[in-house]
């Protein structure tokens, strides 16, 4: 049984979180234990979605689980190396927030669908399609593999203003 391990989730601004992550060559148990605890540090948040380069690891590997019913069994899921292969014309408004943006949320417009390919921890090829919660989040974590975060759809106004509260965060978390 590996030890599972809560990482610390990078804050922005931190220029690893605008740098495109490096693409999985292959699939080791070094990465699997990397998935555990991006799982692990994703629910302990707690979140649905969180890409390696929010804990400051360079490849590209999301975690995510958008099941919101307690009920409901837990559904997390693993994508390696995964790149939107099609999304549909209509479009949804979700209010989105962050784990390396804390307690900041603004309305992003996206695909309300997406077809999603990524390799699985087996090194399998998978591919699903995804919509509602479960669109937005995919397509925001490839964001972050990308080196983007939700605010740079925002007006720069509005970005420049939660970058701020994020600088004066990190400041008040510095001196603690």
């Amino acid at each position: 049984m590996t030890r599972m391990a809560v990482r610390d989730i990078l804050i922005h601004p931190d220029p690893r979180l605008k740098t495109p992550a490096t693409p999985v060559a292959e699939v080791t148990d070094e990465l699997r234990a990397l998935a555990d605890d991006m799982l692990e540090t994703m629910y302990a948040a707690p979140g649905i979605g969180l890409a390696a380069p929010q804990i400051g690891v360079m490849k590209r590997i999301l975690v995510m689980d958008c099941v919101k019913d307690e009920e409901a069994p837990a559904r997390p899921m693993v994508l390696i190396n995964p790149s939107v292969v099609w999304s549909s014309d209509e479009m949804s408004i979700y209010e989105e927030g962050c784990l390396s943006i804390p307690d900041q949320y603004a309305e992003v417009e996206r695909p309300s669908e997406v077809e999603v390919v990524w390799t699985g921890l087996e090194g399998e090829e998978r591919r699903e399609r995804f919509d509602g919660l479960w669109a937005t989040c995919v397509q925001h974590e490839i964001d972050h593999l990308d080196g983007k975060l939700f605010i740079d759809y925002l007006k720069p106004l509005k970005r420049q203003m939660i970058t701020r509260k994020m600088v004066k965060l990190k400041r008040e978390k510095a001196r603690a």
